[in-house]
């Protein structure tokens, strides 16, 4: 004779662990599935109605302190059948077994999977769009803030600080996009499914999905219960987000350096070391680096899990897999909280950013596009002659010395002393950047009206998708 199931090392194991995730993230779903589940079998004739209302007054009835409070004791294989049997003690076998007409936990699975999905996406998606905010925010403030720009680590050339923040304002639009468009294909219902190839009974998928707020329907009954890139793309969206994050972070922690001294953060967002007094860690940052990892790792651990499995219904990419997918939206949504609100009290240094724009020759650029203007030659031979003169002045960091080495290297310039002091100014350098997506006032100016206006139908879409969400919840178990 076998052991009974379930085997107590499985329970341990798996089943303990699953009830109990189920019940923290996916019991308010599972109970809206059925409230809709079962509003549409009485819509399509399944139900009467009498026993639509018997069955609507005991899902009103279900005691959820009571389903909080229920451990695993192996009496209910899942929560699925525990609440399964609640119902069954309040509205008889008979009855509450035609709830479960024409539907599987399998299409039940996938649906609050994508249903706790589209709720943490929409969170991101907000938590982003703050971040976005205060950026917009600094960056208006810092439209004339000149700053050096950065290649290969290296000091480059003369920017604003505003144009270098715009930077992030654009991708971190373009994560709230790739949020969007993986909400669209989570945000459909694979209820009416069953297990994997629908049903013989007249039911209204398309019911269902409105009652459940989704956009449409996850069509192909097999594709519904198998396919699992309306996670994955999520993942990848969540990924993408993080890097990006990463990047503009690790640039932050260098500035907040007492080598760099740009950003200096509000005391609140930093601590002191138990053994140096002097000491200002900006320790926020690093939370949000190693947050921003933690999300990445975490993405990447989704698509790992779902990589070489079966194209069908599979543990591995159900409840194991799910709170990964939790965490991954945790810590996200932290990192970006952190980060906005560090840099919502932050301060720049905008003298010595403006001094440092004055070293190291970065406006020579300027300086050799001028030769090419002033001296008609080309700008591969104007490079060689800044080139040249840079390297004779050494140590000599200052305009003079290069007009002099300049002008020692070729006498019969035109170029006068005012005219390379003006082209070797970093307001200049910046001012005369007028194309599209450069530095220069009016280009910043009016990417920064773009992006006010971008930020307005991201909150928009947040706010009005919500809000479609919460009016299918509160139409679907409306007494």
């Amino acid at each position: 004779m076998s052991d009974p199931f379930p085997a107590p090392i499985y329970a341990e194991t798996v089943l303990i662990h699953n009830f109990e995730d189920a019940k923290k993230y996916f019991l308010g779903a599972l109970i809206e599935i059925h409230y809709a589940h079962t509003r549409m079998l009485a819509g399509c004739g399944l139900l009467t109605r009498e026993e639509e209302s018997k069955l609507l007054a005991v899902l009103h009835g279900l005691d959820r302190n009571r389903i909080a409070a229920a451990h695993f004791d192996g009496s209910s294989e899942d929560l699925f059948f525990f609440i399964e049997e609640l119902l069954e003690e309040s509205a008889g076998r008979e009855l509450a077994g035609k709830m479960h007409t024409a539907r599987s936990r399998n299409d039940i699975a996938v649906t609050l999977y994508r249903m706790t999905a589209r709720r943490d996406i929409l969170g991101m998606a907000r938590a982003v769009a703050e971040l976005r905010s205060v950026l917009l925010k600094f960056a208006a403030e810092h439209v004339l803030t000149i700053m050096p720009a950065h290649t290969h680590t290296q000091p480059a050339q003369p920017t604003t600080l505003a144009h270098y923040l715009l930077a992030a304002i654009e991708f971190l639009a373009r994560d709230s996009a790739r949020l969007q468009a993986a909400f669209a294909r989570v945000n459909l219902s694979p209820m009416g499914a069953a297990a994997i190839t629908t049903s013989g009974f007249p039911i209204d998928r398309n019911a269902t999905a409105r009652l459940l707020g989704f956009d449409g329907l996850a069509e192909n009954s097999y594709g519904a219960i198998a396919s699992i890139d309306y996670i994955t793309e999520t993942a990848a969206a969540v990924a993408v987000a993080m890097v990006n994050v990463g990047k503009l972070v690790q640039d932050l922690l260098l500035w907040s350096t007492r080598e760099f001294g740009y950003l200096r953060l509000a005391d609140a967002f930093v601590q002191t070391s138990s053994i140096m007094p002097q000491k200002r860690n900006p320790v926020a940052l690093e939370h949000v680096r190693i947050l921003a990892s933690r999300a990445l790792g975490e993405a990447q651990a989704v698509l790992t899990c779902a990589h070489n499995t079966p194209f069908g219904d599979v543990n591995d990419s159900e409840d194991d897999l799910q709170p990964l997918v939790f965490t991954m939206f945790t810590d996200a949504h932290r990192a970006l909280k952190l980060l906005a609100g560090a840099l919502g009290t932050a301060q720049v240094d905008t003298a010595l950013m403006a001094n440092r724009a004055r070293r190291d020759f970065l406006t020579v650029t300027e300086l050799a596009d001028t030769l090419v203007r002033r001296e008609g030659l080309s700008f591969r031979e104007a490079h060689g002659l800044v080139a040249d003169a840079v390297r004779s002045c050494g140590s000599r960091d200052d305009p003079a010395s290069l007009a002099e080495a300049l002008r020692a290297s070729r006498p019969a310039l035109k170029l006068t002393d005012q005219e390379m002091e003006r082209c070797l100014d970093p307001e200049y350098f910046v001012q005369v950047r007028t194309v599209a997506g450069g530095p220069a006032r009016e280009q910043t100016s009016a990417a920064l009206e773009r992006a006010g206006a971008e930020q307005q139908r991201i909150e928009t879409w947040i706010a009005s998708t919500e809000g479609t969400l919460d009016a299918a919840r509160a139409a679907a178990i409306a007494r």
